[in-house]
């Protein structure tokens, strides 16, 4: 299962067309992804905005890596921010897609690599 959390409806559904599958879940905010991850559906790859409304990308982040369970899900960010030489291994972070540059190849390259 991959999870794609983008508040913005068009990147998401971009995203989740090249993922391809029915294994893909969409989610406009991090409240609803992490409820969901509370149920006990645990991706094997998520594709993470950071700048959503309600609680950003790092508060779902810091979220997600204090739990043992869920501390070691890849997460790939997809941004238009710059994060020039901030730290995010320590997220589990395993990629960053800028949303201006980004092409249909680099979203499947991480599926390939990451989801099972």
């Amino acid at each position: 299962m991959i999870f794609v959390i983008d508040d913005d409806e068009i990147m998401s559904e971009c995203i989740a067309r090249e993922i391809g599958g029915e294994d893909v879940k969409k989610f406009s905010n991090a409240i609803e992804a992490m409820q969901e991850i509370i149920k006990g559906n645990i991706p094997d790859l998520i594709f993470l905005d950071i700048l959503l409304d309600g609680p950003d990308g790092f508060t779902f982040l810091n979220e997600l890596v204090s739990y043992s369970d869920t501390s070691r899900i890849p997460v790939v960010v997809v941004s238009s921010l710059d994060f020039g030489n901030k730290k995010l291994i320590d997220y589990g972070i395993v990629g960053i897609l800028n949303k201006d540059t980004m092409n249909p190849e680099d979203i499947k390259k991480y599926v390939r690599e990451y989801a099972k």
